[in-house]
Parts: structure tokens; C-alpha cells; sequence
């Protein structure tokens, strides 16, 4: 795995092209990621938006880069600019999707349209990076699935194992997180936690060790992991921790960065392109992040 979050941007700088398309792009916090990629040469963006509006904030921000980006006018339909984002994708003209001014809503029914969206499979997810001390780590799902039963579980371990393998990480440690770490009949997640752990053990989930249920503490903690008697190559060392519902993963996102204040990036995978869906108050520093997070995710 990257040692930071930096370290992952330099992985793909130069390495891999790509064209972000941006759903709703008059808004100036989205702007900025787009001139910041520009002058980083990271990556390209494509506009989608209202144009006068993109224009004038262009020309307030950055003057000089005001013709360096292609605009595709939508006027101030945000919807009609989601699904033109997606549009762009499937016909190869990006890469990326980043929601600016359209909300996450917006985009991701856009993008899951039966008909013209971007579906892989049955589940997609959040993936989230944050850099800890000792490397960085990956959380899921924090961001699509409200409370996912024993499939989608399945499938965001597997989606969250394909980014850890982008990341440098052959054979990742994932920990699948309950308030406990004991089998209990009556908490659901400590039950969906068991039955991964064993498919893993008997080759039906490869690619990574998994070990589950288990508490945060012994997940992160190898000490408390020792104190409750807990043997395993996952516990206190887990580089991928998986969540039981949405709720735990938005709070647990929200603690990275608002009380140890590490830096994060996300990106929503299983689907034909990488979907970005940073808060629009993230500062643009944080959604080139998830460019590159993205830009990485395509390598695989």
C-alpha cells in the first residue's frame, strides 16, 4: 500500500491519461480541482454546465486557462448535466465522472440507468483512502449501500480488494467491522462477518485475508487485538476495513478528517468509469485527490 496520499498521485502523474468530466461545473469549488489538475498535468477536464457561468468564474479564477477547457452547455439543468456526463463516458470522450454543482443523487442515477448508464454488476461502492501514520488505509462502504445484506457485502470486499490491489497490496488484510468481536446470533453483522471470513478461508473470496467479525480496536490495534486473545495476520494490522452500514462508514469518514484530521480521497467503482462524489464544500486540493485515486483505480 502508498505510504500517503501523495505518494499514490505521483504513482499515476504522467503514467496514466485521463479526462475528467465534470456534472454541473458552475460552481467554484469544482473549478478549482479542474485548474489544479490542469496545472499539476494530471488531468484534463471536461466542463458540463452552464457555460456563461463557467466562463465568468473561469475568468475570475484563473484568466489565462479560460480556453484550456472544452464546455458542453446544459444551462442550469443540473440533471440534463449528469446524464450528459455519462453520456460522454460511454461515448469515450472521458474518463472520470466528478460531481460539481449535480448532486450525488443525481449523478448516480444517471449513471445506473438501466438503459444508458454505467453498470458493471449488480453492487457498486465507495471506497474511501485516508492516510494513517503507518500507510494508507481503505474503508467501505461509506457513501452508496444504506445496509447491505450478505451479497452486497460479498461484492464490496471485492470491489474495496480490487482498489487495495491498485494500491500496491497483493494480498490485503480486511477486517470486517462490528461493535463486537464474537458471533452473535442476534447482530446480523457479526453472522454476514463470519460467513465472509470462512468463504475467504475456502477460496471463494482470493486475493485477501479476511477475518471477521471484529471490533475496531482489534482491527487497528494489535495490542488490544492480544489482550482478547485474538490470533490472526488480520488483527491490529487490517488494511481494508469494511463497515456494516452506511451510517458507520459516513461517521467514521467524517472522524478521519474532522477530529484526526488525515487526509482522504473516495471513489466509487464497479461500473464502467470511476464516479467522484466528494462534498461539494471539499476544497479542491481533496477532489484532485480523488482524481488521482480514480486515475489509479484505472490502472487495474
Amino acid at each position: 500500500m502508498f505510504k500517503n496520499l501523495d505518494e499514490m498521485k505521483a504513482h499515476v502523474h504522467g503514467k496514466v491519461k485521463a479526462t475528467v468530466v465534470i456534472a454541473g461545473a458552475h460552481t467554484e469549488s469544482v473549478l478549482d480541482a479542474a485548474i489544479l489538475a490542469k496545472q499539476e498535468g494530471l488531468a484534463d477536464s471536461l466542463l458540463v454546465g452552464n457555460k456563461q457561468k463557467i466562463l465568468a468564474l473561469l475568468e475570475k479564477m484563473s484568466p489565462e486557462q479560460k480556453q484550456s477547457f472544452e464546455i458542453a452547455d446544459t444551462g442550469d439543468d443540473l440533471v440534463k448535466a449528469a446524464q450528459l456526463s455519462v453520456q460522454l463516458v460511454n461515448e469515450g470522450k472521458a474518463d472520470i465522472i466528478l460531481k460539481g454543482k449535480s448532486d450525488s443523487g443525481m449523478v448516480m442515477r444517471a449513471a445506473l440507468d438501466k438503459e444508458k448508464g454505467l453498470r458493471l454488476g449488480d453492487v457498486i461502492s465507495d471506497v474511501l483512502a485516508y492516510e494513517h501514520p503507518s500507510g494508507v488505509k481503505l474503508m467501505s462502504d461509506g457513501g452508496v449501500n444504506l445496509a447491505p445484506d450478505l451479497k452486497e457485502k460479498i461484492a464490496i470486499v471485492k470491489n474495496a480488494v480490487k482498489v487495495a490491489h491498485a494500491f500496491g497490496s497483493p494480498t490485503p488484510r480486511v477486517a470486517m467491522l462490528t461493535a463486537v468481536e464474537i458471533v452473535n446470533p442476534k447482530m446480523q453483522a457479526t453472522v454476514d462477518a463470519a460467513i465472509i471470513s470462512r468463504m475467504n478461508e475456502r477460496g471463494q473470496i482470493p486475493g485477501c485475508i479476511i477475518e471477521g467479525p471484529l471490533a475496531f480496536d482489534n482491527a487497528v490495534d494489535i495490542d488490544a487485538a492480544r489482550l482478547k486473545g485474538i490470533e490472526s495476520p488480520v488483527a491490529g494490522r487490517a488494511e481494508v476495513l469494511i463497515v456494516p452500514n452506511i451510517e458507520a462508514g459516513n461517521i467514521y469518514g467524517k472522524l478521519l478528517t474532522h477530529y484526526c484530521g488525515y487526509r482522504v480521497a473516495h471513489v466509487v467503482v464497479g461500473t464502467k468509469a470511476p464516479i467522484l462524489i466528494p462534498s461539494r464544500a471539499d476544497r479542491g486540493e481533496l477532489k484532485v485527490l480523488c482524481m488521482a485515486m480514480a486515475m489509479t483505480c484505472m490502472q487495474r
